[in-house]
């Protein structure tokens, strides 16, 4: 069975912790493009330098750059039998050329999970996250603290908390958002493809929803 799905919902409203779940309950990759802009914020490309540029001020990345890295993604080996779209499309435009190109393969998205969750919880969820300057390992301050404060359990090093995570960019990023990706909802119930979840249930809750809605599963 191929599985092509979308999470959907603003920054913060569960979807990388459900693209998780998904990966290893079905063996199909996440391709989330954060995870990749990050990873050329890391590496200092000068993709990378724009993209850090565009995410510290709580701006979606230009077009062009996320629609060629992700067609790029979905042509690897490891995207044959399905895949997790995570933070692509996030606009309208972005999801016209997603059509597009699955189309000229012969494929389409079976589902789009749509997360929706409280502003202000998004809030308290994303300027609670800290990372680790070692290994890069997640904590948050409320739900998912580190033993000893702002220090990782894993190496040892120290934790900060990242640029986008500050409070006056989230709320900037929740505006983008509403204004540019909010949209996408309506797109996709248009085309009878859009799963509503409510992500402010428990993480087990959400979990089985998000099976339970999805097609031949």
């Amino acid at each position: 069975m191929s599985l092509n799905l979308i999470l959907l919902g603003p920054p913060g409203a569960g979807k990388g912790t459900q693209a998780q779940f998904l990966i290893e309950k079905f063996g199909i990759p996440q391709v989330s493009t954060g995870d990749m802009l990050r990873a050329a914020v890391a590496a200092g490309t000068e993709m990378g330098l724009k993209a850090k540029a565009c995410m510290d001020a709580g701006d979606l990345v230009p077009d062009a750059v996320v629609v060629g890295i992700v067609k790029d993604r979905l042509q690897e080996a490891d995207c044959a039998k399905g895949y997790i779209l995570d933070g692509f499309p996030r606009t309208v435009a972005q999801a016209d050329a997603l059509a597009s190109a699955l189309a000229e393969g012969g494929q389409k998205i079976d589902a789009v999970v749509a997360f929706e969750v409280d502003k202000e919880a998004l809030v308290s969820r994303l300027t609670g996250r800290r990372a680790c300057t070692g290994c890069s390992a997640g904590y948050h301050v409320d739900y998912d603290p580190p033993k000893v404060d702002g220090v990782c359990d894993k190496c040892g090093a120290k934790l900060f908390q990242r640029d986008d995570d500050q409070e006056e960019t989230i709320r900037k990023r929740l505006e983008v958002y509403d204004n540019q990706t909010a949209p996408l909802v309506g797109y996709y119930e248009k085309a009878g493809q859009l799963k509503r979840v409510d992500g402010m249930l428990p993480i087990d809750q959400v979990k089985q929803t998000v099976l339970d809605l999805l097609p031949g599963v």
